[in-house]
């Protein structure tokens, strides 16, 4: 079968679950829907209030918490692909956060529930996928001079911008089992956006915190504030349907950032606005 028919086949499934399982009904509203996975987590709480009063946003996440409209365990797709019928796209943040989660975790909890929302989407017939990668794709860099020590806070004999950027199109040097998860969720994204037409973004986040400013070191490059990470994904939702697949580094315009981010402003026009150095 081609996957086109199997594309359209995985829709008349929806449909007759819709009738079936008596879907909510839409939004009354025109603004365009918007279903977040993993929505009870920090990403997905900051994410849910900052673009609330322009799309109407829908909370996926296993455990009733703050921002969760719906309860699904994401590694169960007959559980949860019902909840994605009727959304315009999809931010998909379900995983768990912590880099150093071990091979069982990493496979049977993340690589699964990303495969998860990505077959959900095509079954029912989502525009655009969001998918939450990491920056530790390309974990392995950090252990390299220069980024070492930016990371250290060491910049003796440095300057700002006078070392190369970590680029996207360089090789994958995921640093554990979580940041291969990650590499796999990106694969994943090109093959469903080429096989079933799908517009897949892919971002490499850097790091955000519940307080919203550097607490560590290495935050001083790679923090990505609340208002920057709206920010991005709002550039994410609006950007050109002809966009297929693209993968970006989502980071602030920190002074000693090591992420090149040139391709995002590009593409997307993420224009991040907030330095780290404002809390020196």
């Amino acid at each position: 079968m081609h996957p086109r028919d199997i594309y359209w086949h995985g829709r008349d499934r929806v449909a007759r679950a819709r009738t079936v399982r008596g879907m909510p009904s839409a939004p009354d509203d025109n603004r365009s829907r918007v279903l977040i996975t993993g929505a009870g987590g920090k990403l997905g709480q900051v994410l849910k209030a900052g673009l609330e009063p322009e799309y109407a946003v829908l909370g996926l996440d296993q455990t009733h918490r703050p921002g969760v409209d719906r309860v699904g365990d994401m590694r169960r797709l007959d559980r949860i692909w019902p909840v994605f019928e009727g959304v315009d796209a999809v931010i998909d943040l379900a995983a768990d956060p912590s880099s150093e989660i071990p091979w069982g975790r990493a496979l049977d909890n993340n690589a699964r529930s990303t495969i998860n929302a990505l077959e959900a989407a095509r079954l029912a017939g989502v525009r655009r996928v969001i998918f939450a990668s990491s920056n530790h794709v390309a974990g392995m860099r950090f252990a390299e001079e220069p980024y070492a020590s930016i990371l250290n806070g060491d910049y003796d004999g440095l300057e700002p911008g006078g070392f190369p950027l970590i680029r996207v199109d360089e090789s994958f040097r995921p640093d554990g089992p979580y940041a291969v998860c990650k590499v796999f969720g990106e694969v994943a994204g090109r093959y469903y956006s080429d096989a079933f037409g799908i517009s897949v973004i892919c971002l490499r986040l850097g790091h955000v915190n519940r307080e919203n400013r550097p607490r560590h070191p290495s935050h001083w490059a790679t923090l990505l504030t609340h208002a920057d990470l709206v920010g991005l994904v709002r550039c994410c939702l609006a950007a050109p349907t002809n966009l297929r697949y693209g993968t970006y580094y989502g980071v602030s315009a920190n002074t000693w950032r090591i992420w090149d981010i040139g391709d995002a402003q590009d593409a997307i026009g993420f224009h991040p606005q907030d330095d780290a150095e404002q809390w020196r």
